[in-house]
């Protein structure tokens, strides 16, 4: 028999205390990171549940191969054969301006940078809120990936890693807010800051004059400023320039070169550094 008057803590009460341990809990996360394993643990627990979320996708998918008639399947290998056979007469002008590219930097005494190393994960969550555009992927410690990693696509820069844990990692998206990449006009090299503004198709690109030599259309590629994107990658395309003569910057937009609503794959690169010779000893110097 239950009592009828029972003698405790209001619910007002039970409310503001588990409050005020939220607070305390995220001000020693963000402060002193006294939750990293606490997190870590997490997600190792949350990863089969976001295997299980993408199962249906996943199975869907391979449901819709199976039951492909032959005729579908005969042209898509046919248009593939077409195109490895366009892939590979690039590659092998690649692979000649390379070489020649090569002699040239041996011919002026400088560092050939050779290609990165890269590994190819799979989407297991979105995040495109307003003010937060994040991915999560099912590669982390044990793949050696590490915090400030670039993500790409098969068509450009998509973002870079921010939290890694044992079995997933959190990408933080280009069109975040809160992310900004240096960029180079690969059109005449001019340089420029690409800021995310929580549109997955929009970039914004500030701080350009009114009289640069900019135009709809030009594509912008990652600078290597900072060294944590490697050079030469793209990063967008310029949508829109609204010039006001009263203000010393235009008000520059692109639109981001990589598909980052729609791609399911994304590539983690390890940028390389180039190798440089041994600065010279004193005695030789001196000589």
């Amino acid at each position: 028999m239950k009592p009828l008057f029972v003698h405790g803590s209001s619910a007002n009460v039970r409310f503001v205390a588990c409050a005020l341990a939220c607070v305390l809990l995220m001000v020693l996360d963000h402060r002193f990171q006294y939750l990293k394993e606490v997190r870590a643990a997490v997600s190792v627990v949350v990863y089969p549940i976001q295997t299980l979320v993408n199962l249906p996708v996943t199975a869907g998918a391979w449901m819709g191969e199976s039951f492909a008639t032959r005729e579908a399947l005969m042209a898509e290998v046919t248009t593939l054969q077409t195109q490895q056979l366009l892939y590979d007469v690039r590659l092998q002008k690649m692979a000649a301006l390379e070489s020649e590219n090569m002699r040239l930097r041996q011919l002026l005494d400088s560092s050939f940078k050779v290609g990165e190393r890269v590994l190819i994960a799979e989407l297991l969550a979105v995040d495109m809120e307003p003010f937060s555009s994040q991915i999560v992927v099912n590669k982390g410690g044990g793949d050696e990936l590490y915090p400030g990693q670039p993500v790409l696509d098969a068509h450009g820069i998509m973002g870079q890693i921010t939290r890694v844990g044992p079995l997933t990692s959190t990408a933080m998206l280009i069109s975040d807010p809160n992310h900004a990449i240096p960029v180079a006009v690969n059109r005449n090299g001019l340089r420029a800051i690409a800021i995310g503004t929580g549109n997955p198709e929009e970039l914004d690109i500030p701080h350009f004059p009114n009289n640069a030599d900019i135009q709809v259309g030009d594509l912008l590629v990652s600078s290597g400023l900072g060294g944590r994107f490697p050079q030469g990658y793209p990063v967008a395309t310029i949508s829109a320039i609204d010039i006001d003569p009263g203000q010393p910057f235009a008000r520059v937009s692109a639109r981001p070169a990589a598909e980052l609503q729609r791609s399911r794959e994304v590539l983690l690169v390890w940028p390389t550094i180039p190798e440089t010779e041994p600065a010279p000893r004193a005695t030789e110097a001196q000589n």
